[in-house]
């Protein structure tokens, strides 16, 4: 809980103000001293204490409720506006706190929403949902104490928005290599501030909702300020001022994006069809019997085929099967080789295989791959997976922490991951591959882009988190990074979602969960590089380094006063 530094002596008496304070000392002190005794003071400690809970508790409270609020701002619910409440009430609730009970605010806002956010992992278990929720929070108390030391400043709502980058900055890189989910970016990928995206990638819409919502904190901060005042019309407009400029920044920000633009025109187009062949059942054991969701697969793959023959359908350039849509290593097991070969060839076009192969040179670690299957050659090129999920696809410290934790043995062999960006020539285009969580991830996406992708494919297999939000929220991302890069991009899941979404991020065609199913699409080509593209990751640099910079700015004015004060005092 927060420091109760500013508890003071004539709030909450101390045991030496209690009865018997001026005179000799009875049972609870000494006679020679005055002195309390260990009882005395531990009915002081539980008296400030109690005063402090008091005191945090309304703050507390309303905390949590504006954490939830930014929870339901984001996938399955969109309820979007609520980011802007939560940033708001967050912000008014750090201001002129000290670090320490701001980071405690931080805390039980950070708590709630990353528990609501991450509920899909109760599938893992509920202690891996409070776990994770709290690791994240950590950064958000983190965030409220940034927050309350530059509330002091002069435009403390920039150096607020700033603060909120740096945080998702951090939360992007460490531990692990990071970890994405809940940045105010993703709740927006069908909003006015969305297209920014196109111009600063997903840091940019991120700053943009951070600073509208600070904004709107600024003008109840002004409003707050003119209450109970008796000032003529022409000075009460005047202290008004302040906050019809922060209403109108807010609004010219929130209406900026629509004048951004958003390239989608394609140079070319390329046939596809997406099949996701569905899994027995949801959670932790959805794979089922060996070979069977590759039978699903290939069966949905060999019906298109027939619905081509029968002129139903028209025949697709390219068939992209989902992430870990053969369940055997094609390498390892000749029935799953020839059962793809049975497939591909029935369909006679190449065909996009996810697997998990095992590493060549490294027993107990494998690849997951997609792989481009030819219907005449066979296996090629192949993109590997370059950053496996921490304690999902392989397990830090194994030895010390699967003694302790037993779940972990779930996971018997890690993932190796890649060293090079999955942009893959598939059916003559050259077409970028990204594996399930790393579309999370800035760099990852943007590194494929600009070695040459034209469109984008995310191969995922979402069967262990179905009908629990997870689906929704990362299909949600894929279509921010649609809007990024000015780039199509093909989700392709085992058990769904999957889509196609445009390069202005519209969903154009989705198969529902746990539904099996074939869509055909003609998927956009395009060249042409956004922005965001161009400037990669410098504005999230630049914008969280300054909020950073704020803060020692805030430090060393704060140092700088208190320095003065002491000098008065003299």
């Amino acid at each position: 809980m927060p420091s109760g530094s500013e508890t003071t002596a004539e709030a909450v008496p101390g045991p030496a103000q209690g009865p018997g304070a001026h005179g000799p000392a009875t049972d609870g002190g000494t006679a020679a001293t005055g002195a309390p005794d260990a009882t005395g003071r531990t009915a002081g400690r539980l008296r400030r204490l109690g005063a402090l809970v008091r005191r945090e508790t309304p703050r507390t409270v309303l905390a949590v409720l504006a954490g939830l609020a930014l929870g339901l701002a984001f996938p399955p619910y969109d309820l979007w506006p609520l980011s802007l409440v939560a940033v708001a009430a967050f912000s008014l609730l750090t201001r002129g706190r000290t670090a320490r009970q701001a980071a405690w605010t931080g805390l039980v806002f950070g708590w709630p929403f990353f528990f609501l956010l991450l509920k899909w992992l109760h599938v893992i278990g509920w202690d891996a949902v409070i776990g994770l929720s709290f690791a994240e929070a950590v950064f958000v108390a983190l965030l409220g104490a940034g927050l309350a030391v530059t509330s002091r400043l002069k435009a403390w709502p920039l150096w607020a928005a700033c603060l909120w980058v740096a945080q998702e900055w951090a939360r992007d890189r460490v531990p692990f290599g990071g970890f994405p989910w809940g940045r105010l970016a993703f709740a927006h990928t069908g909003t006015p501030f969305t297209p920014l995206a196109a111009l600063g990638g997903a840091p940019l819409v991120t700053f943009a909702v951070a600073l509208t919502g600070t904004l709107a904190a600024a003008i109840v901060v002004t409003l707050w300020g003119l209450r109970g005042r008796a000032d003529g019309g022409g000075t009460r407009l005047r202290r008004a001022l302040p906050a019809l400029e922060a209403f109108g920044l807010a609004a010219a920000l929130t209406v900026a994006g629509y004048a951004v633009p958003v390239p989608t025109k394609a140079t070319d187009h390329l046939n596809i069809a997406v099949v996701q062949g569905n899994v027995q059942q949801p959670g932790m054991d959805f794979l089922g019997r060996p070979m069977q969701i590759l039978d699903n697969h290939a069966t949905a793959t060999e019906k298109l085929a027939a619905d081509v023959q029968a002129g139903r359908v028209k025949k697709p350039d390219l068939v992209i099967w989902p992430e870990n849509s053969s369940d055997l290593d094609p390498f390892q097991y000749p029935e799953a080789k020839a059962r793809i070969d049975e497939a591909v060839r029935a369909i006679g076009v190449p065909v996009l295989v996810g697997a998990l192969v095992d590493h060549p040179s490294k027993p107990g670690y494998v690849f997951n791959q997609g792989i481009v299957w030819d219907p005449k050659t066979g296996p090629g090129a192949s993109y590997t997976k370059q950053h496996p999920v921490p304690f999902g696809e392989y397990v830090p410290f194994r030895d010390q922490l699967s003694k302790v934790i037993t779940r972990l043995q779930r996971v018997p062999r890690d993932f190796y991951p890649g060293d090079h960006t999955g942009v893959l020539d598939m059916a003559g285009a050259e077409l970028g591959d990204v594996i399930c969580f790393e579309v999370a991830y800035d760099e990852i996406v943007h590194d494929t882009v600009n070695a040459g992708a034209r469109a984008l494919i995310v191969q995922t297999n979402n069967a262990t988190y179905g009908r629990t939000g997870q689906p929704e929220q990362q299909l949600a991302m894929s279509r921010l990074r649609a809007v990024e890069h000015g780039r199509a991009v093909v989700t392709a899941a085992t058990s769904g979602i999957s889509a196609v979404v445009a390069p202005d991020g519209e969903v154009t065609h989705r198969i529902p969960e746990f539904t099996r199913g074939v869509v055909s699409a003609s998927l956009p080509l395009r060249e042409e590089k956004t922005v965001a593209d161009r400037v990669g990751a410098s504005p999230e640099w630049v914008i969280a380094m300054v909020g950073l910079l704020s803060c020692a700015a805030a430090f060393v004015l704060g140092r700088r006063g208190r320095t003065k004060d002491e000098k008065g005092q003299q």
